[in-house]
């Protein structure tokens, strides 16, 4: 294990210590009090969590970018255009399709999430 995993594992058994309600180990020490290697008793907050919903949107505008370029290709080819393959157009649709079967499933994936999450009793 390197520095950092190290530091993620103190971190995470201080979090499962301090949610069991046990005292946290003195600042400087991992859960288990050696090492040394946690600075302090959690750790900063994760950044990349503030910005899931610009990624989410990146993600769904680079969907959208491969479904446009398919389309495009598949209409050149279709109008005769030298300059497309047939090649060309189904790498494209196939790159299309797999974008668009990958988000289905994560949007699947959210609201089973989701419905799990609604489910629990508070």
């Amino acid at each position: 294990m390197d520095i950092k995993s190290n530091s993620l594992y103190s971190q995470m058994q201080n979090m499962s210590l301090q949610a069991m309600g046990n005292k946290l180990p003195p600042v400087g020490t991992d859960a288990m009090g050696v090492n040394g290697l946690a600075d302090n008793g959690i750790g900063k907050v994760n950044d990349s969590t503030s910005n899931f919903g610009s990624m989410l949107t990146d993600a769904l505008k680079s969907v959208n970018e491969l479904q446009k370029e398919s389309g495009d290709k598949k209409r050149a080819f279709e109008m005769g255009d030298s300059n497309v393959t047939l090649a060309e157009v189904m790498i494209a649709s196939s790159k299309s399709g797999i974008a668009l079967d990958a988000t289905v499933q994560i949007r699947n994936k959210f609201v089973e999430a989701y419905k799990e999450i609604m489910s629990m009793p508070v």
